[in-house]
């Protein structure tokens, strides 16, 4: 069995990180994949789940996005951080920049992402308060493959979540958000389990 490393990013609290790396070790990643999360990258120093995946023995590194010369420059710089952990897959978990069309072919094919929406519906951001305004009945969440084109990679698995009368954005965001720590550990153990 071959070692699959998972480096995760992340932005801030990193609840999908978390919600990740508690999974791997309930479900024994590394005796059934030889996958474990090797590493958590983000772009903000003072991010809490940075802190968080240190306590736990996963090796973290912070890289500050306003200290490069350009988005290229600071990409070049977190795909070193990245590829010291020699990644089977790259994790996007509430890593909130854009991606260079180079990293994303540098990764092609092993960086994934959670989206708070049904993709193809609503790219972007304030996804929960979109939906609300268009009258959707239902919003969620997707687990796709990261393309050059923002949140159109093909889908990897999708959870459901009701819109209820009188939801506000944060309400809908709680829920959604809770489905989420249940697919993303899901899907990944998915591909981890054909390598």
């Amino acid at each position: 069995m071959k070692n699959q490393n998972l480096v995760i990013l992340i932005s801030g609290a990193g609840s999908n990180m978390r919600a990740i790396v508690r999974a791997a070790e309930r479900e024994d990643w590394r005796g059934r994949f030889g996958a474990r999360v090797a590493a958590v990258v983000s772009n903000k120093a003072d991010a809490p789940g940075l802190a968080w995946a240190a306590e736990q023995g996963i090796a973290t590194a912070a890289l500050d996005h306003k200290a490069y010369a350009s988005r290229e420059d600071f990409d070049t710089a977190l795909a070193a951080a990245i590829d010291l952990h020699a990644p089977a897959l790259v994790v996007l978990a509430g890593f909130m920049r854009i991606l260079t069309p180079g990293f994303v072919a540098r990764y092609d094919g092993r960086m994934v992402n959670i989206h708070p929406s049904l993709l193809p519906a609503f790219p972007g951001l304030q996804t929960h308060a979109r939906a609300i305004a268009a009258g959707c009945a239902f919003a969620g969440a997707t687990v796709h493959r990261v393309t050059a084109e923002l949140d159109l990679g093909p889908i990897l698995g999708q959870a459901v979540v009701p819109v209820l009368p009188g939801d506000t954005a944060e309400a809908l965001a709680a829920r959604v958000v809770t489905q989420e720590h249940l697919l993303y550990p899901r899907v990944l153990a998915d591909l981890l389990s054909i390598g």
